[in-house]
């Protein structure tokens, strides 16, 4: 998700009070977002404006009923895995606690949510965005947009520097890197939707097909070695 920059200043700040934390701990993070098991039930849909005149549509199956792709839960039927919410930033204890208060089960990124950015975030939801998904297996104390993230992060020079718990970020997208796969063409790691459900997901992507979208490698400065 994008969310307004704040000044360096202010982000420097914030990490400094924020823990520390290395490569196998946030590894750790992001597989337990994809354990999350919950059952769905028809009080957690919703397709249609919120009490603060949001728009929202939650990844169920019915999705694709309102011109969007990727919807995968369905009531009634046990679910496994954090759902994506345009500005989410749930723990998998506060997303399930969520649910119990009848909150809904995400929010997906439409064209309108992208435009809109933080003005168009519900309140009736839960659930992680990209974005917020890194900053959770960071340990940051607050999310950190895709353009707030190279405040906090050093490039790295070449694709062959990566190593587990790095990032590789474009514009409006993040995503977690573990490990190569044996021939180093593809990676091996962790993202918050949308491929191929609006969900966070273990993901094996080709090298090819990154460079091609325009994604970059990155290092949280404040990275322990383990």
């Amino acid at each position: 998700m994008i969310r307004l920059i704040l000044p360096v200043a202010i982000s420097s700040f914030v990490i400094s009070c924020a823990p520390r934390t290395t490569p196998e701990k946030t590894i750790e993070v992001a597989y337990r977002y994809t354990q999350v098991e919950w059952m769905p039930e028809e009080r957690h849909v919703r397709h249609e404006k919120d009490s603060g005149g949001i728009q929202v549509h939650t990844p169920d199956q019915k999705l694709l009923h309102y011109g969007e792709r990727g919807g995968w839960w369905t009531p009634g039927k046990t679910a496994k895995s954090m759902p994506y919410k345009w500005g989410g930033f749930d723990t998998p204890e506060s997303f399930l606690k969520g649910l119990e208060q009848g909150k809904k089960a995400g929010d997906v990124a439409t064209l309108w949510k992208r435009q809109n950015g933080d003005a168009v975030v519900s309140d009736g939801s839960v659930g992680i965005d990209c974005s917020g998904f890194i900053s959770r297996c960071w340990l940051l104390p607050e999310p950190f947009s895709t353009r707030q993230l190279p405040s906090i992060c050093q490039p790295l020079a070449s694709w062959d520097e990566l190593k587990k718990g790095d990032i590789l970020l474009k514009e409006g997208h993040v995503i977690l890197f573990e490990k190569w796969n044996d021939d180093r063409t593809e990676i091996i790691g962790y993202e918050a939707g949308p491929k191929p459900y609006w969900r966070v997901n273990s993901c094996g992507i080709l090298k090819s097909r990154l460079l091609g979208e325009g994604y970059h490698p990155w290092r949280y400065r404040w990275m322990k070695a383990d």
